[in-house]
């Protein structure tokens, strides 16, 4: 997605706040005209004894994270793109304003892949939960996890899992 939302667990206990009013009130914008500027990087996933490098773009703050890969229209093979959130905490994506189909990787502090969204619809305001408190995500072609035999328990190798 791009993540247009991102939905944090943060202080106050129980109190969640959703980034959606800032999402819908900026993603029009960014989209239309604004250009954001990504940092490219690389990284390596360690799967079934193969590396596989990725070149990716980096969302490391609110706006970055907000535009993501929206309206895009294409992926490399080996291209995508990596949330950093700076710190483990639940996330929540969606794909609005997306426009191709994506694998969403969600990935501890570690670098170790926690759970796998596959095939995330375009256009969707469907949300996808990271189902554990995760450091990044990790967005590449739809149906690409499963392609390249990618599954929870692999390794992400990139300065932000300090692993690298």
């Amino acid at each position: 997605m791009s993540m247009a939302f991102a939905g944090f667990h943060r202080r106050l206990g129980r109190r969640v706040f959703f980034a959606a009013p800032f999402a819908l009130a900026t993603g029009a914008a960014l989209g239309q005209g604004t250009d954001v500027k990504f940092k490219r990087s690389s990284l390596v996933i360690e799967t079934g004894g193969r590396q596989l490098t990725f070149e990716v773009d980096l969302a490391t703050n609110d706006a970055e994270r907000s535009h993501g890969l929206m309206f895009r229209k294409s992926l490399g093979p080996y291209e995508g793109m990596l949330f950093d959130f700076h710190q483990e905490q639940p996330v929540t994506f969606w794909m609005k304003n997306t426009l191709i189909p994506l694998d969403m990787i969600f990935i501890a502090a570690d670098g170790t892949i926690r759970h796998i969204h596959s095939n995330a619809v375009p256009l969707s305001t469907d949300t996808i939960p990271s189902k554990f408190p995760v450091r990044g995500v990790l967005e590449i072609n739809g149906g690409n996890a499963k392609l390249l035999g990618l599954k929870p328990g692999d390794k992400v190798k990139h300065p932000i899992f300090g692993n690298a």
